[in-house]
């Protein structure tokens, strides 16, 4: 999940990791890392299709999408 400083403050944003992303996992007493709740199981054309969207620096932030992506369905699936 996607969050401010505080590692309890993620809401409603997420990432889809495209490779592995170090910077993201937890280190203990020094990085309290990002929750990971699923995985991608079909669509990683779609995956692969967000991952190449034009992107922009915005208010400091990098790899910010100049349009915005918009995930207009998902679901759970029980392995």
């Amino acid at each position: 999940m996607a969050r401010q400083n505080d590692p309890d403050s993620a809401t409603c944003q997420f990432f889809i990791n495209h490779r592995d992303n170090g910077p993201l996992d937890y280190v203990e007493n020094i990085r309290p890392g990002y929750t990971v709740f699923g995985k991608v199981t079909e669509g990683m054309d779609i995956v692969d299709a967000i991952a190449s969207v034009v992107t922009t620096t915005r208010m400091g932030y990098n790899d910010v999408p100049v349009e915005p992506v918009v995930i207009q369905s998902a679901r759970a699936v029980s392995e």
